[in-house]
């Protein structure tokens, strides 16, 4: 396991997907709320990626240029940022247009059926 994530299991959980982890939920959360694309989200997530690398090689000593640990804390990144992106969208287009959607799961909103009465 610490072949592919180039540092020890602990300091992958506690650095990437804690630390780094709420700030990607809060970038998630904030491309949601100015109403930015979920694209921006990828680059978004590398950086913040390259960002966890870096203080794993710093602090941790774990190798820097690991490209597949580079690659998962990308995609873990990635999964928080676009699950706050999506609660943070379903609960605003909810809440910004109540007369046209209703919410429909956690994630999703779907238009409102007119009543047959």
């Amino acid at each position: 396991m610490e072949g592919i994530l180039g540092s020890s299991l602990g300091v992958f959980v506690g650095l990437n997907v804690i630390l780094f982890g709420i700030a990607s939920w809060m970038t998630g959360g904030a491309l949601a709320e100015s109403w930015k694309s979920l694209w921006l989200a990828l680059p978004y997530s590398l950086l913040l990626s390259l960002g966890s690398r870096f203080l794993t090689y710093a602090l941790f000593d774990g190798e820097f240029l690991a490209a597949s640990g580079y690659v998962v804390s990308g995609v873990v990144l990635w999964f928080i940022m676009f699950i706050a992106y999506r609660l943070n969208r379903a609960r605003l287009m909810v809440q910004q247009y109540p007369w046209m959607y209703e919410r429909r799961w956690l994630f999703a909103w779907r238009a409102k059926t007119p009543d047959a009465a």
